[in-house]
């Protein structure tokens, strides 16, 4: 008998439906989101790219609210290793998305580190490695991001390490963790990200308990990462292959990750994700159907 997760919150997001941007053609109509997500019996959801869903956070509400469901975060993108000249440009991001992530009665905002080469042209945009004065900025940057979120919106951030960033294997997240403040900033554990830069998420919860502050679910096929490291391709490409799977064929097992995250013994959103740009309009919701049964078998 599958043990009983009672604090862990399971969720869903646009990402699992294929959006990964404000307005795209290939994306799903944004009410057929909510229909969907509904239907396959989440309450929790994430706003996804600041645009797709309404802004207007009266009718946001209304529009989740009719449908039984709750936000549960906010997301940004950030560059902020490039030191205090990226300062602006992200908090005027924040201020947008904090807002509404605020007005809908979410407390974390999910920030994401700018990638180094660009998912839809693959272009290089700079090394993928950090200099040591880049590395100080990044984390004095998170900081400073996290105190002025919690004072001006009440918001905690947790930083996702994702994919062609500079925040994505094990010694960099470590590195991370242990030079920033745990009262500033916490970590949102993407399963499959962590996992396709080499990751052991049950180890990093296990070793780093106190910083994990929200989850992504996600899992890798094993096989074609295998592929997508072999060839050296960016992270769209390999989306675009298959790389993130449906639940349970891939890697990691959920069910360990999810009873390591309950021994914690702190309440915690897990969101599922399945990166699937582009997909057709008609994939998402049996996925989905068939994920949310999964995790039941797990507890969740």
């Amino acid at each position: 008998m599958a043990p009983v997760l009672d604090r862990i919150r399971v969720g869903s997001a646009p990402d699992s439906w294929g959006v990964w941007f404000p307005d795209d053609p290939q994306q799903v109509p944004w009410e057929r989101f909510l229909d969907e997500v509904a239907e396959a019996g989440y309450s929790w959801i994430e706003l996804g790219p600041y645009g797709y869903l309404p802004t207007d956070p009266a009718r946001l509400t209304d529009e989740t609210a009719r449908r039984g469901l709750s936000v549960s975060a906010g997301t940004i993108f950030c560059g902020l290793h490039r030191g205090p000249s990226a300062w602006a440009a992200t908090w005027e991001q924040v201020g947008r998305v904090a807002a509404l992530t605020r007005a809908t009665g979410a407390r974390h905002l999910v920030v994401i580190p700018s990638f180094w080469r660009d998912d839809k042209t693959d272009e290089i945009l700079e090394p993928p490695e950090l200099t040591r004065e880049q590395w100080t900025h990044l984390t004095e940057g998170m900081e400073r991001l996290g105190r002025e979120a919690k004072e001006t919106y009440g918001l905690d951030i947790v930083v996702h390490p994702h994919a062609d960033t500079h925040l994505d294997t094990e010694e960099h997240v470590e590195h991370f963790l242990d030079a920033t403040d745990s009262a500033l900033v916490n970590l949102c554990l993407d399963t499959g990200h962590y996992a396709y830069c080499g990751g052991d998420s049950v180890k990093l919860i296990e070793t780093y308990g106190e910083r994990i502050g929200y989850l992504h679910l996600k899992q890798v096929d094993p096989e074609i990462l295998a592929e997508v490291r072999a060839a050296g391709l960016p992270f769209g490409p390999a989306v675009r292959r298959g790389v993130m799977c449906e639940p349970p064929s891939g890697v990691p097992e959920l069910a360990p990750v999810l009873a390591a995250a309950q021994r914690l013994d702190v309440d915690l959103f897990a969101i599922v994700e399945q990166d699937m740009y582009p997909c057709e309009p008609d994939r998402p919701l049996p996925i989905a159907l068939r994920t949310r049964r999964f995790l039941r078998t797990c507890g969740a």
